[in-house]
């Protein structure tokens, strides 16, 4: 904790609340999230398909407009949408505790979702032009509140649904309210680097990103690890729930607590060691790779309960202290890759980019269980997942090799 005191200290105080926010943001986000469907499902009454839609909705209003966020955020600055996509979320979840017609649940979904795609990557941006030349231990730190909100929230969550889940909303949107106002008072304002100084319009701009060539292909290539992260909400607990049936959910829940509290409690210590050892693009890629050899714990485990759940403990121990090095240099070479130009609304088509992927990589992760599941082969899903990681770092490391993840200049970035 002093460690993490310490570094924290070391940025500027923009950087020190913008992690305080992501705590925040996340505190109160995984506080309700993880109960809406039951909520939606036995407090509400809704049909399967009517909470499968209101939770659809929520997503693709955040992955589908990353770029529009990115993009506004480029153009007006950052605070504005991080501001107002904390409003949005107040609005939101507000909504989500106190309404219970379809129309105003989607409503309030849409709004909880596209709040995310204002503030994550303006955040992003904005400190990573607070940070400077410490952008990796940066977004380190950042990624160690981002993980404590995630492990926090939940549990504070599950109490005060002991009360009443409108209870669990009203305190997840006072939580934004609160921030709204913290950054309204305490945020400088500040915006990126704009093609032209920002005479270009819309569309130039997003001309300007697509044909960013090597920016795309290290997108593309980075896919595979955002799926097998996704795996801790799929695969690893279908694999619990086989071995365990029912008592699955509670092993589900450890291993949510197992992948945030190696990340709160290693990642700077993980960043560190690497930073140390390799080059940057040497620590990205063997982080990739051992993401993907997470896995291979399950792949050679006998069918047996005790055996299946050391190993699925290992796997996301694995998984998360790997992420843990891959995440600060990934959100380092996006801006790297961006010339430190238009940094918003490229950190705004690599989610929107990563959030297809991880649609798609789902599908096909699921369909492969079905089918492994019908000829008693679940070593086939592990050894896919494993290919994945290795391919993705081989990707990485051809693109490393070619020259393509070289840092440009950078111009000076300006308060507004």
């Amino acid at each position: 904790m002093n460690t993490l005191w310490r570094q924290t200290r070391s940025f500027p105080p923009a950087a020190r609340l913008l992690m305080a926010n992501q705590f925040a943001i996340n505190l109160a986000f995984y506080m309700l999230m993880p109960y809406l469907a039951a909520h939606l499902s036995g407090g509400l009454g809704l049909a399967a398909w009517v909470v499968g839609l209101v939770l659809g909705v929520r997503n693709f209003s955040q992955q589908g407009m990353f770029l529009i966020g990115g993009t506004i955020a480029d153009r007006f600055g950052y605070k504005a949408p991080i501001m107002a996509g904390c409003l949005l979320r107040t609005v939101g979840f507000g909504l989500l505790g106190w309404v219970d017609n379809l129309p105003a649940l989607i409503v309030a979904s849409a709004a909880t979702g596209f709040a995310g795609a204002l503030f994550n990557p303006a955040v992003r941006a904005y400190l990573a032009a607070e940070a400077g030349e410490r952008r990796v231990d940066a977004f380190a730190t950042f990624n160690v509140y981002y993980q404590a909100g995630m492990l926090l929230g939940p549990l504070v969550g599950l109490a005060l649904l002991a009360a009443d889940f409108r209870l669990v909303c009203t305190v997840a949107a006072a939580i934004f309210a609160v921030l709204t106002v913290l950054q309204g008072r305490a945020l400088p304002a500040r915006r990126g680097a704009t093609a032209d100084s920002g005479s270009d319009n819309v569309l130039t701009q997003w001309r300007s990103v697509v044909a960013n060539r090597p920016f795309l292909l290290f997108a593309t290539a980075m896919i595979g690890s955002y799926v097998l992260t996704f795996q801790v909400y799929l695969a690893l607990p279908l694999a619990a729930t086989d071995v365990l049936g029912p008592r699955g959910t509670w092993a589900t829940s450890g291993l949510f607590v197992v992948s945030a509290a190696v990340a709160v409690l290693g990642q700077l210590r993980l960043t560190g060691w690497a930073q140390l050892r390799w080059s940057p693009a040497q620590a990205l890629v063997r982080g990739l790779a051992a993401m993907g050899l997470a896995f291979l714990p399950l792949a050679l485990t006998p069918p047996d309960t005790a055996a299946v759940l050391t190993a699925l403990v290992v796997a996301v121990a694995l998984l998360s202290a790997a992420g843990a090095v891959v995440y600060p240099l990934e959100m380092d070479t996006v801006v790297t890759l961006s010339g430190n130009r238009l940094v918003a609304t490229h950190y705004g088509l690599y989610n929107t980019v990563s959030g297809v992927g991880i649609t798609l990589g789902n599908l096909a992760t699921g369909a492969l269980w079905d089918f492994a599941e019908q000829h008693d082969a679940l070593w086939l899903t592990w050894w896919a997942l494993t290919v994945t990681g290795l391919a993705c770092a081989a990707s990485v490391a051809g693109l490393a090799r070619s020259g393509r993840l070289v840092a440009r200049e950078e111009p000076r970035l300006a308060p507004i």
